[in-house]
């Protein structure tokens, strides 16, 4: 009987995959490793077997098959917003980053963009609004278009427009066993409508198609109050949401503003209870709309027309490398007790730890299954509530995981049971987010295209 062999380590493994991607690869030991592993998301510190750089398709077929063949699993990356669900899985995977794929192409004439995986929503925005376009956009200019594309996308025009991945007209990427896929609603139609809003890796997207929409300026800004006014603002704007035209896209937030330079001198250091957001339309019907808001008197008022692009940096969001945690969850309606319920977990005198707790209004086209549409084509709930932690140093991140833990656990009576996972850093069981119908033809598609499970997934379908 021969003897099992015992595996060697994942990092003599990757030594294979040296000379790839020309170059482009880092190994534990090398001196570039730390900085190539390193995530947007600074509160993550993984150590994969491998970090590779592709810059082209057939870059990512050599990896994939070096990394099969290696015994070794891959993990696409592009900025690493979306790193924690990962953290602990990537010590037998290739962290696959996709920075070098950074092709930007904007159609006028078609209203449609083109996108390398590897493209930042900053720089499309700005690419779109030179042309009189806009898409539809995340609240950070830093976030990975396609990462926030096809997990769902909620932007400042979602309850007009929909999600972003309901905007996406082709993905072309690379399957685990090396072959190049261009998937459209016509070609490899099951493929593409599991890409849009799937929660899983089903192969290294290498580029994105979608749709943009003629938008040169758009009525924008936020209002805020001292955080102390949140008994009276909240409750308002909850009832003012009730009745809000689907043009308005708004957030409500009990923020504390980073002290950083880059935010305004005013707001430095403040806790504000303040409401973002836009309103599509003119000058006079947005100001109709907007008007039961600005009766509760805000200290703060920057709303007016502004350049569509500028809005990818509306809700102050940081930029750069930063420590966060994020958790989620939807809820399907704030009533009374609700509300009480937010203003005791993170409200004055509750000793929170977040930077923010958010209330994100969804409802509108949002609520509406898209026929055309992808996996996830609509979001069961009223709001989208998210605890959100900044900064800080390790011993600072157990706190603020409790006090989003706390802030969501106020809310679960009101909950839906469903999920997004582009805003939880936690894993979740996927038949929490998609119905029993839509979770079984993902799974279905996913064996037929990674059967051997090459793919490391943040939310594994279960």
């Amino acid at each position: 009987m021969t003897q099992q062999q015992t595996p060697l380590p994942a990092r003599i493994r990757a030594e294979g995959l040296r000379g790839l991607c020309g170059g482009s690869v880092h190994l534990p030991g090398d001196p570039a490793y730390d900085m190539a592993r390193s995530p947007w998301n600074l509160q993550m510190s993984d150590h994969p077997a491998a970090v590779v750089y592709p810059a082209f398709p057939d870059e990512v077929a050599d990896v994939l098959r070096t990394a099969c063949a290696a015994g070794l699993s891959v993990a696409p990356q592009g900025t690493g917003h979306g790193a924690p669900p990962l953290h602990g899985h990537l010590t037998e995977a290739v962290l696959l980053r996709t920075s070098a794929m950074s092709e930007l192409a904007v159609d006028v004439e078609r209203r449609s963009a083109r996108v390398g995986a590897g493209v930042l929503w900053g720089d499309l925005t700005d690419a779109a609004g030179r042309a009189g376009l806009a898409a539809r956009h995340p609240s950070s200019p830093d976030v990975g278009v396609v990462g926030y594309s096809l997990g769902g996308g909620i932007g400042w025009y979602a309850r007009r427009l929909g999600l972003q991945c309901n905007a996406v007209t082709a993905v072309e990427l690379v399957l685990a066993d090396g072959t190049f896929v261009r998937a459209t609603a016509d070609d490899d139609a099951d493929l593409f409508w599991a890409l849009r809003g799937g929660a899983a890796p089903l192969g290294v997207v290498t580029a994105l198609e979608f749709d943009l929409f003629p938008l040169d300026t758009v009525v924008a800004g936020f209002l805020a109050w001292d955080w102390t006014a949140v008994e009276r603002v909240l409750p308002a704007w909850v009832a003012w949401c009730a009745d809000a035209p689907e043009e308005a896209t708004t957030a409500f937030r009990l923020l504390e503003v980073p002290s950083g330079e880059e935010f305004p001198a005013h707001l430095r250091g403040r806790r504000l209870a303040m409401v973002d957001g836009a309103v599509l339309g003119d000058d006079r019907s947005a100001a109709d709309v907007l008007a039961p808001l600005r009766a509760l008197a805000p200290e703060i008022d920057t709303v007016t027309r502004v350049a569509a692009a500028s809005l990818a940096r509306l809700h102050l969001d940081p930029e750069g490398p930063t420590p966060a945690y994020a958790s989620s969850t939807l809820v399907g309606g704030l009533p009374d007790a609700a509300i009480g319920a937010v203003i005791d977990a993170v409200g004055p005198g509750s000793g929170t730890r977040l930077a923010a707790a958010e209330l994100r209004q969804l409802g509108g086209v949002l609520s509406r299954p898209d026929p055309d549409g992808g996996a996830l084509s609509y979001l069961d709930g009223a709001f989208l509530a998210l605890g959100l932690g900044l900064e800080g140093g390790p011993e600072d991140w157990p706190q603020q995981r409790a006090a989003a833990a706390r802030f969501l656990s106020a809310l679960e009576p009101w909950a839906t049971g469903r999920h997004y996972p582009p805003m939880l850093d936690e894993p979740v069981d996927t038949r929490k987010v998609f119905p029993p119908g839509v979770h079984a033809r993902l799974s279905a598609i996913r064996h037929s295209v990674d059967p051997r499970g090459l793919f490391v997934a943040p939310h594994p379908l279960a």
